[in-house]
């Protein structure tokens, strides 16, 4: 493991802000290109090309020992590493993690975002389970981080800014309250309250999720809006088209306080894509989409009126995988050992770029947790993946806290930073796909488990 500081005007971008998430309008109009993206696109029941003995393989993988003593070995690494960062850079007194840090730690910059603390706070019930901190330690954190989420950080209806001061709390780049980001909070912190045995734990968790008014976030229509501004007030763009939407709905399906008509579950479009005779419901979007809402909700052996939705996942990790390879005779550094393209930092600034079919910049870049956060669904091929990452390319692609966001190995382009979202997303996952204890334990909440009753899932 490489442990010098590497200088940072090697890293540094010339011409992007260090202390600006360089996704922060990246983001919101990747989103909203989504969802115009969807629209035309037919809505089919659907129920995938997987057979029953494949998908029910796939589903208890967890459970199969399908990594080995080296693999294991590779993820406790990288877990570790990730959870170091969610302990390291986050406020002392708020608990507030950092939207973004250099790798290697020593990072000066205070903007946060919630939904990197969501996942921080899952984080922090894989450290103390695997007895990685002090279990005292972690549970005083948790405790400080919702205490300030319930009685100090702003909120409207419920729903929090997208970006603030890991210290103050104060709202950063004028940015927007958002439901997703909100939502990515809740699920970490309804994680915390079903695994600490902690009375004011539990009592903060659910308080802060029976807060949110989830209708408020409707402005009157059967889909939810991406967000509000005090300024000009709720965005046009709506979550209306699949992707990592579904824990949105499903934690709105559940509130027993402010809970969504049971027809907005119907009301969102579910395209289906075809590649190289795979056929799934997806959206011209990132892989992470098929990722993110995965990370805490349990769709295995379970579908709706239109899909299993842990199989289309798989089909669609699947079908991102031989897109990639399918690349490299323009960009020889993807093969089975290496592929994956997801939302990330580039050598010039933050991009959304993937496929099928193909979107964004691409240039040879590899992103970790693209690999990484498909961890449950291709469990073997991505654990290769993050091998060849670690051991060929580990000198300058591997810190403190894991991988760099992304790297170009053709290049010799190797990003300075880690992301909350993305190292998150990649801790979390490595767990499912070992012991499925996110799963377990988020799915101990009556309301995630209400919330998919009222959308219909039933085993298949």
């Amino acid at each position: 493991m490489q442990t010098s500081e590497p200088k940072e005007s090697r890293h540094r971008d010339p011409g992007v802000r260090n202390d600006r998430p360089t996704h922060a309008i990246s983001r919101r109009e990747l989103l909203a290109r989504m969802a115009m993206a969807g629209m035309a696109a037919p809505l089919y029941r659907w129920r995938g090309l997987l057979s029953a003995a494949e998908t029910e393989e796939r589903a208890a993988s967890v459970d199969a020992g399908v990594f080995s003593a080296e693999d294991q070995a590779l993820l406790n690494e990288f877990s570790r590493a990730i959870c170091l960062f969610f302990w390291e850079q986050a406020g002392e007194k708020t608990g507030m993690v950092k939207d973004r840090a250099f790798a290697w730690g020593r990072d000066t910059r205070t903007v946060s975002s919630i939904a990197a603390t969501g996942f921080g706070l899952s984080a922090l019930t894989i450290a103390d389970a695997r007895g990685w901190r002090e279990s005292e330690a972690v549970r005083g954190r948790v405790r400080d981080t919702l205490r300030f989420l319930w009685e100090k950080l702003p909120n409207q209806h419920g729903f929090f800014f997208h970006f603030i001061d890991m210290n103050t709390g104060a709202r950063s780049f004028h940015c927007e309250v958002s439901s997703i980001d909100t939502s990515l909070l809740l699920c970490g912190v309804l994680t915390c309250g079903e695994y600490f045995e902690d009375k004011e734990i539990r009592h903060l968790a659910q308080a802060i999720y029976e807060r949110v008014d989830w209708t408020w976030m409707l402005n009157g229509g059967k889909t939810l809006s991406m967000g509000w501004l005090p300024e000009s007030g709720f965005l046009k763009a709506r979550w209306d088209v699949y992707c990592e939407l579904m824990m949105i709905y499903l934690l709105g399906l559940g509130s027993p306080t402010h809970p969504l008509p049971a027809e907005c579950w119907d009301a969102w479009k579910r395209p289906i894509f075809h590649y190289e005779g795979l056929t799934y419901v997806g959206s011209n979007a990132p892989l992470f989409v098929h990722q993110y809402s995965q990370a805490w909700f349990d769709f295995r052996g379970k579908r709706d009126r239109y899909a299993n939705y842990f199989t289309n996942s798989i089909l669609a990790t699947q079908a991102h995988k031989r897109f990639c390879i399918g690349l490299r005779k323009k960009f020889p550094d993807y093969s089975e050992q290496l592929w994956g393209i997801t939302s990330s930092d580039s050598a010039h600034g933050y991009v959304a770029w993937g496929g099928p079919p193909a979107m964004g910049p691409i240039d040879g870049s590899v992103v970790p947790a693209a690999a990484g956060g498909s961890l449950a669904f291709l469990p073997r091929e991505c654990a290769l993946v993050l091998r060849t990452m670690r051991e060929r390319y580990g000198k300058k692609a591997w810190h403190r806290y894991g991988l760099v966001d992304a790297f170009n190995p053709l290049t010799g382009w190797y990003n300075a930073d880690v992301l909350g979202i993305d190292q998150g997303i990649i801790a979390l996952m490595a767990e499912n796909a070992r012991t499925g204890f996110l799963w377990k334990t988020f799915m101990k909440n009556a309301a995630a488990r209400r919330g998919m009753e009222r959308a219909g899932f039933h085993p298949e």
